[in-house]
């Protein structure tokens, strides 16, 4: 068990008792209770919308094969948003109060919510709007990932934190595949249903914080706010994210956009912005963010670790459904319209993994330290990627069950020994940016992650499908349709993928009547059918697929390197306020444990 130390305060701080609020030991599971429902809420709206998008479509009458840069941003908009706002609000909930500011977030969550159950219009005018209030969303969901490690932080103990974390984290990842299950059944009724469940959540949980949920006391000074830094960090990375996502929209004649003008200057002018910022944090004096926490190994390579893990798996969930949806269930038998809903149901065994490790490696982290059992779950996350790249499209479910397995106990015991291990490092007068910069480097490798994945995808698609559609329409006997056929782009051919939608029929119908009047009745049902179009896919699609898992492999193992890194346990209570300037396992050389 770790025991804490009390600490004078610093030149300027105020001097203030440095414990929980007044409900003692009780207080802690209202917390944790509270912001696990947080978390899992707004998980669940990330990821509800992938299953849910064709009934949406259909519903504001959206059509799937021609609305490319409506999917990105219903998918990415959510992200990009997060991403940049972590960082800001976790310094401003450093000074005006995390639980004040959390609360905040949790009710504008829950208006976006309500917003998007309520959206008005149909066509291209709906499809904004609900970007719109999707954005929203975001903004209350920053308030809340910025925040809710730190209130746990602050609520337990550091010989309980990593358990707290840990559960937190399973209510995290958890929700994120529940979201896939829910999406499923109720997009099945009403689309609308998907945004309105959590309204009554929000709408409860909202009330409790206000109620149950108090600010900590820990020694506080005047702080400006920095404008340098909120400008660099939040306009750089905001340009930054914008251009990986246009990048992914087809420009002239290339399927992709990386050669526009405007993504080159978005992601020139991006970095540039970025590279000043650490340059201004270090000259303000009052900066958004203390560079000098990254001088702490945990802390340093804690946040390198988590960042490239993110990069890893944010784009999975994305890639799997794509698989599922467009080859692998409409192969066995499953209708286009059923494949959202058993797409989540065959991706339970990851969420089953990261519930069973989850907890289990939050409790061992307390005990031993986070370092080998982190080091040990990215290994075997990166194991798990390579399964998955050798498997044929037509895969035994068995292996991909087990490789899916596999991922989540990796991902368990990475995600909240990590977790643990950043917050413990930081003063607890830093808990909120600390926080913000965790949740900001994880949210921004989700995006790059996705931008990373589709384009390895698409140029494979660009690459390999033309040959595949015009050798399967020979081997159909309807090599004349392959000019007509050919104007399926790659990106309308992912996009049908990944809302489980079979594109010949509207591509047939959109033919003159000469075109199709001479095929016959037997190669109309064959090209029609729920097996040639993912069967074509799969041809273009499983190479890229494999070396997407391959480079999610490569980059989970120097994730791995890094966790070993970080070096042994290490609590800011116990080692002393100068752990914001200089850890002393560099400092002596030695282990603490």
């Amino acid at each position: 068990m770790v025991n804490t130390l009390e600490t004078s305060p610093q030149p300027g701080e105020t001097a203030q008792d440095n414990s929980l609020p007044s409900e003692g030991l009780h207080y802690k599971w209202v917390a944790l209770s509270n912001t696990t429902i947080a978390t899992f809420m707004a998980t669940v709206n990330g990821s509800i919308i992938l299953i849910s998008l064709p009934a949406i479509f259909n519903g504001i009458s959206i059509n799937p094969l021609t609305s490319f840069q409506y999917l990105l941003w219903m998918l990415m908009g959510y992200g990009v948003v997060t991403a940049t706002l972590l960082l800001s609000f976790g310094r401003l909930s450093d000074m005006y109060g995390r639980v004040r500011l959390y609360n905040i977030g949790f009710a504008i969550f829950t208006a976006g919510s309500l917003l998007l159950f309520l959206t008005p219009d149909k066509g291209d005018a709906g499809a904004i709007e609900m970007i719109f209030f999707r954005l929203i969303q975001a903004v209350g969901a920053a308030f809340i990932f910025s925040n809710s490690a730190a209130i746990l932080t602050d609520a337990f103990p550091p010989d309980e934190r990593g358990k707290a974390l840990g559960l937190n984290m399973v209510a995290a990842l958890s929700g994120q595949f529940i979201g896939l299950l829910i999406g499923g059944i109720l997009a099945v009724y009403n689309w609308r249903y998907v945004f309105l469940i959590s309204v009554p959540f929000g709408v409860i949980g909202t009330i409790w914080a206000f109620m149950k949920l108090r600010e900590p006391t820990y020694p506080t000074k005047a702080r400006k706010i920095d404008i340098g830094g909120n400008l660099t960090f939040i306009g750089g990375l905001t340009i930054f994210l914008i251009g990986i996502t246009y990048a992914l929209l087809p420009y002239g004649n290339d399927s992709m956009g990386w050669g526009s003008p405007l993504v080159i200057g978005c992601m020139v002018v991006g970095l540039l912005l970025l590279a000043a910022f650490p340059i201004i944090e270090s000259r303000v004096k009052d900066p958004m963010f203390d560079m000098a926490l990254f001088r702490n190994r945990n802390f340093a390579f804690g946040n390198a670790a988590g960042f490239l893990s993110a990069i890893a798996r944010g784009g999975v969930m994305i890639i799997l459904i794509m698989l599922l949806q467009g080859i692998w269930l409409p192969l066995h038998g499953y209708s286009f319209e059923s494949t959202p809903f058993w797409a989540g149901v065959y991706m339970l065994p990851l969420t089953i993994g990261f519930v069973i490790m989850g907890p289990i490696s939050g409790l061992f982290s307390d005990k031993y330290g986070p370092r080998w059992i982190s080091t040990i779950g990215m290994l075997l996350v990166a194991v798990s990627f390579v399964l998955l790249a050798l498997l044929p499209y037509n895969f035994d479910y068995l292996t991909f069950a087990v490789a899916l397995f596999i991922m989540g106990i990796g991902n368990g015991m990475f995600a909240s020994p990590n977790s643990a291990a950043i917050m413990n490092s930081v003063p607890p007068s830093e808990r909120g940016v600390a926080s913000g910069m965790m949740s900001t480097l994880m949210n921004s490798g989700f995006v790059i992650s996705m931008g990373m994945f589709f384009t390895i995808i698409v140029f494979g698609l660009t690459k390999e499908f033309p040959a595949a559609l015009s050798a399967s329409l020979t081997s159909a006997g309807a090599a004349h349709l392959i000019p007509a056929m050919s104007a399926i782009p790659p990106t309308g051919a992912l996009f049908a993928a990944f809302l489980g939608y079979n594109p010949v029929q509207m591509i047939l119908a959109g033919l003159p009547v000469a075109a199709t009047a001479g095929i016959a009745p037997a190669t109309l049902a064959i090209l029609t059918g729920v097996t040639w179009f993912p069967t074509t896919l799969a041809q273009a699609f499983m190479p890229s697929l494999a070396l997407t898992f391959y480079v999610g492999a490569a980059i989970s193992v120097i994730s791995a390197v890094l966790c070993a890194m970080r070096g042994e346990m290490y609590v800011y209570e116990t080692h002393g306020r100068d752990a914001a300037t200089a850890d002393p396992q560099e400092v002596s050389g030695k282990s603490e444990r």
